[in-house]
């Protein structure tokens, strides 16, 4: 399998997931422009992508949907909470039927040689997902926008080889900024996004020694930075109650504004 982030962050969210034979994106939240762009810098081509994957229907997340869709003729996945709310938006055009699959929480499905587990998030949306994607043993995850975990989000998330993570904010810095009251409130709430510390004891839970690749990703532009989230995070798993170090696993950020390295496993 390949994986590799194409953007992450509060701006844009697009993941690349594949085997030799079958392609997917994890959301299409940045422009059509950048993600064939993206695609073609880990040598990967648009026009071979086999179905779009939608974790929920805030802009950064479906930006790009509906001009791959129509372009490509891109096969389009979501729950049907998550596609109802994507055809009232305006921004994504009109998608045709046929290419609109719904698909529902603990029900996986397959495209391709790919197993795809959605799985059940804590988040604003009408009906938000996370994604493991499995081929032939190797298993990968993509799990951000979360204001909260829980023990089925851990099982979901164990016995990965690679894992993105959200780690969106840090918690002093969001309190401290310019946000309004209601919109701090709404980050730090359950239905929000995951601090740096929260992200680094969910990681704890889920680390294995088999697991070679996390990615720290939906940094906030305003409320964090890559290295405030990456320190954070390797002290929360060193210092945790957990048996391993931060040291004994690869750790990176995925970028908001360009792919990160892909991992091929």
């Amino acid at each position: 399998m390949k994986f590799c982030s194409i953007a992450s962050g509060s701006s844009g969210n697009c993941i690349y997931a594949g085997s030799a034979g079958t392609s997917v994106l994890i959301d299409a939240g940045i422009s059509g422009k950048r993600i064939e762009q993206g695609l073609g810098m880990i040598e990967q081509s648009t026009g071979d992508i086999d179905g779009i994957l939608v974790t929920h229907e805030h802009s950064d997340h479906i930006k790009g949907v509906g001009v791959l869709a129509r372009r490509y003729g891109i096969p389009i996945y979501g729950t049907r909470g998550t596609l109802g709310a994507l055809g009232k938006m305006t921004t994504v055009g009109k998608i045709p039927e046929e290419q609109l699959h719904v698909i529902e929480a603990d029900h996986p499905f397959a495209i391709g040689d790919l197993t795809i587990e959605p799985f059940a998030i804590s988040h604003d949306a009408a009906e938000p997902v996370g994604y493991r994607i499995s081929h032939n043993g190797k298993c990968a995850a993509v799990a951000t926008d979360m204001g909260c975990y829980d023990e089925q989000t851990i099982r979901y998330l164990s016995g990965l080889d690679v894992l993105l993570l959200e780690s969106n904010h840090d918690v002093h810095m969001l309190e401290a900024g310019p946000y309004p009251y209601y919109l701090k409130r709404r980050i730090l709430g359950e239905k929000g996004h995951l601090s740096n510390e929260t992200a680094g004891q969910l990681l704890g839970r889920v680390l294995h020694e088999g697991i070679r690749n996390i990615y720290l990703g939906h940094l906030s532009r305003e409320n964090n930075y890559e290295a405030l989230a990456y320190e954070t995070v390797r002290d929360e798993v060193t210092l945790g109650d957990n048996p391993w170090k931060a040291d004994d696993f690869k750790i990176t950020i995925a970028h908001r504004d360009r792919p990160a390295e892909p991992v091929i496993f």
